[in-house]
């Protein structure tokens, strides 16, 4: 069996967290603080130019490669054992039920079977793993077992990008389930975070924007919508004839003209909560599911001013940005002010990263 790089598998410390996204990658270092407290050791993010990542799947691996090794020099992280993310598009999943108690030569041979069922590509071309979950629900002689596959290449080319900046991947997760594990740490210790509550977790990026319902610390539902910041920085390159570069600079910083604010924000605004109240409309039309409890945002758009109130206020339901460092220590080099400005965007990162403590 072709291993989907540990996907379940439990690591060895010391390891990095290493997010590779459209935008950019975002790399994050945790370590055990003693009596059960994480510390964010270091972070660090470089952008990508534009083309190198498109739809989740590497289209330059040298300008990847060289982005990551920057990103890794930056944090002045020595560890060189990472954790990597694949895109959910990108990755077949299916629970499965077998036989209990199954040696493990045998239980490959099983997996393997059931997978041919699910998977449109001939086994040689795809990366597997598999996860016993537990019991059964309705029979002692079985299990669950969770099926994962990815495409080889797809696997081969992250694998290829760490390598090439002199790194080891020794995880690879699906970057929804990483986000989950960060968010679950970060939440289930606030107020009103009891059991049965549904999340909705939006992941708001530079061109899309992934939306999972938790509830449970399990995904009950999973979607993509074709909308992100990059629209926001389209509109501000055609209206001030700006480079892209310049217009995504100007735009973080705040350094627009004083219209900025009423001819572009404002209608991207109206547009991301409409976005966001569409998907959600969508979620009680096509599961059992009646409410939503807690809204999260994250990702690079999530600080974007006024997106958590109009968000808040279009759906009527509780709102927050995430905090994926919450109740950690913070090391010594990093800046807690600007941890606070650009935390939503290392979401995928921190979770991957939590994979050094299994």
């Amino acid at each position: 069996m072709i291993s989907l790089g540990s996907l379940f598998g439990q690591s060895s410390p010391p390891l990095v967290g290493l997010d590779i996204s459209t935008s950019g990658v975002r790399l994050v270092e945790l370590a055990d603080a003693g009596k059960g407290v994480l510390r964010l050791e270091r972070y660090a993010s470089e952008p990508l130019p534009r083309g190198a990542v498109v739809d989740g799947n590497i289209e330059n691996i040298e300008s990847v490669s060289d982005a990551v090794l920057r990103v890794w020099k930056k944090s002045g992280t020595k560890v060189r054992h990472v954790a990597l993310g694949m895109p959910p598009a990108a990755v077949i999943t299916k629970k499965i039920i077998l036989p209990a108690g199954l040696p493990e030569d045998q239980l490959e041979v099983q997996v393997e079977s059931e997978a041919s069922q699910y998977i449109p590509f001939a086994l040689d071309e795809v990366s597997l793993d598999f996860d016993v979950i537990g019991p059964a629900a309705n029979s002692v002689e079985d299990m669950e077992v969770m099926l994962a596959a990815a495409r080889r290449e797809k696997v081969e080319d992250r694998v290829a990008i760490a390598e090439a900046a002199g790194l080891s991947a020794t995880v690879m997760d699906i970057e929804s389930y990483a986000a989950r594990a960060a968010v679950h740490r970060a939440t289930e210790g606030m107020p009103g975070a009891g059991p049965d509550q549904i999340v909705a977790l939006f992941q708001i990026g530079a061109q899309s924007t992934h939306i999972s319902v938790l509830q449970n610390g399990d995904t009950v539902y999973e979607r993509e919508q074709p909308f992100g910041g990059i629209q926001l920085t389209q509109d501000v390159v055609r209206a001030y004839g700006l480079s892209f570069e310049e217009a995504e600079a100007r735009k973080k910083a705040g350094d627009l003209p004083d219209n900025y604010a009423a001819d572009l924000l404002a209608p991207f605004l109206e547009n991301a909560a409409l976005e966001v109240t569409r998907a959600i409309q969508f979620f009680f039309t096509s599961t059992p599911y009646t409410r939503i409890d807690q809204i999260y945002l994250a990702g690079g758009c999530a600080l974007v001013p006024g997106l958590l109130e109009i968000i808040a206020s279009r759906t009527r339901i509780p709102s927050a940005v995430v905090a994926p460092f919450m109740g950690m220590q913070l090391g010594p080099s990093v800046r807690e002010q600007q941890l606070r400005n650009e935390a939503p965007a290392y979401l995928v990162a921190c979770g991957l990263a939590l994979r050094r403590f299994g």
